[in-house]
């Protein structure tokens, strides 16, 4: 029986992100400074005038183009290690899921020996992480109330977070005037992530009654969302956010299934960012989660929306070993989806014929 934990405490609503300085104010551990953690697209934005920065903070911007990987939270760590800047009084996060993870992965380093991936698992952490602050910008990811922070490891092709009670954030300001500016294909792509893993947990052998009224919830802010005319009005960003921090809460209370790990193969092989990842496996679940991806393809014709196809039609024996490796060792997903026996089900030539359904 696990002992679930979620996010302490939140903020919601439009403006929320104007009481940061008054948090940090609150805080008295640690040392004076504050290390922020902000996506690479507000650089130049004038959402920064928002942010009490001060002189004696570490910025840094964190670019999105690729997924985190454990050498760039090493990397990170050691920046603010030869900065003296290892016991900030806060870590803040403001981003989309690539920043929420990487400000909880270091929070974690900071406190912990070694590197990232020395922590690619279950309840590895051991020591509480630096108080964390996550401001996410876009909605569907559920970082920011997650108990993990998503990586990949190159030298063993491994994509796997810090799963741990430590993971998760302290504070979360939810401001949903920040989702304002998001590209509307990625925030149908970046919201499905919430219906996907919702979908998976509910149809998974280790679902539970709190997991399941989590994921039940936030799908049906989904469909509020998503079978609506304007998936992106103000209305529709207040219910998209909250079915995200709803949704990173059911899988903080359960697992994800086959979607995630053939995501996270895509990821590996080819790059590919997460949520869109999920989309685009999703398209190859009709035998799995037939109602839900008949659903998934209503809401994406309802909103314009297209899904890329043909990404592992055609490509060499070699690529699919590597797809292969990368997907089925995600056990425990695999092993909630399909149960103890899924290598037997998910042989090679199945998981090949999968991608090439994608």
């Amino acid at each position: 029986m696990n002992n679930s934990k979620n996010v302490l405490r939140y903020m919601f609503g439009k403006g929320s992100i104007s009481n940061l300085k008054s948090i940090l104010d609150t805080k008295i551990e640690g040392d004076s400074y504050v290390v922020y953690f902000i996506d690479e697209y507000f650089k130049d934005n004038k959402i920064l005038e928002n942010l009490p920065i001060s002189n004696e903070d570490e910025v840094f911007f964190i670019q999105t183009k690729e997924e985190p990987k454990t050498k760039d939270i090493n990397h990170l760590r050691d920046c603010l290690l030869s900065k003296n800047k290892t016991n900030p009084k806060a870590i803040v996060s403001l981003g989309g899921g690539c920043t929420l993870d990487t400000g909880k992965a270091i929070a974690n380093l900071l406190k912990n020996p070694g590197n990232a991936e020395d922590y690619q698992g279950w309840d590895l952490v051991k020591n509480q992480a630096i108080y964390k602050i996550g401001i996410p910008t876009i909605s569907g990811t559920g970082a920011e109330a997650s108990r993990t922070c998503v990586m990949t490891n190159p030298k063993n092709g491994l994509k796997l977070g810090m799963n741990s009670d430590f993971t998760i954030y302290d504070q979360l300001i939810l401001d949903p005037d920040l989702t304002k500016s998001v590209p509307r294909d990625q925030y149908f792509y970046t919201g499905m992530d919430t219906y996907l893993h919702c979908i998976e947990s509910l149809n998974g052998s280790y679902h539970n009654a709190i997991g399941d009224a989590f994921s039940r919830q936030a799908i049906n802010l989904c469909r509020e969302v998503f079978l609506s005319k304007d998936m992106m009005s103000d209305e529709n960003r207040e219910k998209l956010m909250v079915a995200s921090y709803l949704g990173g809460c059911a899988i903080a209370n359960s697992y994800v299934g086959l979607v995630h790990p053939f995501s996270a193969g895509l990821s590996v092989v080819f790059g590919t960012h997460h949520c869109i990842g999920n989309c685009i496996a999703m398209t190859a679940m009709d035998k799995f989660y037939p109602n839900e991806l008949d659903e998934f393809w209503l809401m994406a014709k309802k909103q314009s929306v297209s899904i890329p196809r043909g990404i592992a039609s055609n490509v060499t024996e070699d690529v699919y070993k590597q797809l292969y490796a990368s997907t089925i060792i995600h056990e425990k997903p695999l092993r909630n989806a399909l149960g103890h026996e899924f290598k037997q089900i998910l042989t090679y030539e199945k998981v090949k014929e999968i991608f090439k359904l994608m």
